[in-house]
């Protein structure tokens, strides 16, 4: 037989925001599939009406498409295999309940949520299955009569999967291995209800990922208890040849480790658990989401990828290109991945480091604006990015790093007055002024070149005096190179500012 073509699918269902673990298993499905020449489809996994939350489906395709996270065909892509959305393919399923009902596969249940709530009061750790089903009210212990009778009336009924006991199932796992389980822990599960006339996701993604022609099945730890199920499923109909290969991811853990990520944990520790922010419908929470936190994707793609792959190497940055070259599974580890949000800061100042100085103050110029600053020359912004870009890991830190470029200090910081204000520094800063005056390139070097010897042949104290005019510039004792921040602010401002110090600072004084 030939070598199948490899082909993934992402199946989220439309019941809220996106988990960030949900992108990172969609982000494992897209570098097999790109790695190996595949094709990656999105569909929409939208059976349990009773779930569905309006706006999901278009939030997940928007976090997807903005990570670059891209799908060869599905929901909003076409594609041969259409639709793509499950709950427009009630008929194709039905098709498939009655082939297992026919082949004694199946059988239906008429047992009502009441009565199954007094069997499990009755018997300890009750479950449908092979033990109990003979005792219950289904189709295998009713007559024909009375089960067409039922369903004609309306009656609400479910389809179970028949599983016989003692079976040993061997799941084939890519990165768990060989992983065996006896049929008969397994429950006889529910394929589909009357209630909406829809099957449920046990029956749904096995004929689909039949019918679709998935070679390979990547999906979160949570679902490997389902895989045997899903094996069983396929000998039932016959698709032993056709069956997926499975490989099943390990969790995202809190930062402490302990448990699976929860948007709890992000609400307790200030990092976002979705891609985009979220406005829940129903609550109205507004959740955070890494793109409006300031994350870049590039960013958020490489961090996710580390968290239960490893490269084999010592490196930390790659490209998605870099990462679709070197993705393996039998990389990927078979424990949780500890969710370390620090890490993901480390990650965005890395590639915010890699962008323009151009690139930066177009995506700072919203943030001046927000704050009233909407004059400045691109070529004068570029200049300051580029003096600060090295302290921030979000664009929206560039704020605080640059404020005494485009505000003039009105106060001054106390620490700093006491530490480097002298009772002669207004005295020698009134000097400083006119040693500016007079230099006609008000250029960084040449500015040092003056002030700096200046200092040195007076007997100054060359830190007093230094942070006295930084303090008097900046309104405290931080920033980039003084010499270069006068540069851009100019000859007139950095004089008036100094001024407004001298007089201020001594009134505070007295």
């Amino acid at each position: 037989m030939s070598e199948r073509k490899v082909r993934v699918r992402f199946a989220p269902s439309p019941t809220g925001a996106l988990h960030i673990g949900g992108v990172r298993t969609a982000l494992y499905n897209y570098l097999f599939a790109k790695q190996h020449g595949g094709d990656m489809i999105l569909r929409i996994e939208d059976t349990d009406s009773q779930r569905f939350v309006p706006g999901a489906e278009a939030y997940i395709v928007e976090a997807l498409e903005w990570l670059g996270i891209k799908f060869d065909e599905g929901v909003g892509y076409g594609g041969d295999f259409a639709p793509y959305r499950q709950s427009e393919r009630k008929e194709i399923y039905r098709k498939y309940v009655n082939q297992l009902l026919d082949a004694d596969k199946a059988y239906i249940a008429f047992d009502t949520p009441a009565e199954l709530e007094a069997k499990r009061q009755e018997v300890a750790n009750f479950q449908y299955d092979a033990t109990t089903r003979g005792g219950m009210r289904n189709s295998l212990t009713m007559s024909k009569d009375e089960v067409d009778a039922l369903i004609a009336s309306g009656h609400p009924y479910v389809v179970r999967f028949k599983i016989e006991p003692g079976e040993e199932v061997v799941v084939d796992d890519l990165i768990r291995g060989k992983v065996t389980i006896n049929s008969s822990i397994l429950d006889d599960k529910v394929l589909y209800k009357s209630a909406d006339n829809l099957p449920t996701y046990h029956l749904a993604n096995i004929v689909d990922d039949h019918l679709m022609e998935v070679s390979h099945v990547i999906r979160g730890e949570e679902w490997l208890p389902s895989a045997p199920l899903h094996v069983l499923l396929y000998r039932a109909f016959g698709w032993d040849d056709t069956m997926p290969r499975f490989a099943h991811l390990p969790l995202l853990l809190k930062p402490e480790g302990n448990g699976k990520l929860s948007k709890r944990d992000g609400d307790r520790l200030g990092f976002p658990v979705f891609p985009l922010e979220w406005h829940d419908p129903k609550t109205g929470d507004v959740s955070s989401g890494y793109r409006e936190s300031g994350y870049l994707p590039e960013a958020v793609i490489n961090f996710l990828a580390l968290l239960g792959w490893n490269p084999g190497n010592d490196e930390e940055i790659f490209s998605m290109d870099e990462l679709i070259k070197l993705f393996s599974l039998d990389r990927c580890s078979k424990s949780g991945a500890r969710f370390d949000y620090e890490k993901g800061k480390w990650f965005n100042h890395k590639y915010l480091q890699t962008k323009s100085n151009e690139e930066l103050a177009t995506l700072f110029t919203p943030i001046l604006a927000s704050h009233g600053i909407t004059d400045v020359e691109p070529e004068k912004l570029a200049q300051i990015i580029g003096l600060v870009k090295e302290r921030v890991s979000f664009v929206k830190e560039l704020w605080n790093q640059t404020t005494f470029f485009f505000v003039a200090p009105e106060t001054f910081s106390a620490k700093d007055i006491k530490k480097r204000w002298k009772a002669d520094t207004p005295a020698i800063l009134e000097e400083l002024i006119t040693i500016l005056e007079g230099i006609a390139d008000f250029s960084s070097a040449s500015t040092e070149s003056v002030v700096i010897p200046w200092i040195e042949q007076k007997g100054y104290h060359m830190g007093n005096v230094m942070n006295a005019f930084r303090l008097a510039v900046v309104g405290e004792c931080r920033g980039p190179h003084m010499f270069d921040i006068t540069e851009i602010i100019g000859r007139d401002e950095t004089i008036r500012r100094l001024r407004t110090a001298m007089t201020t600072i001594t009134i505070a004084n007295e």
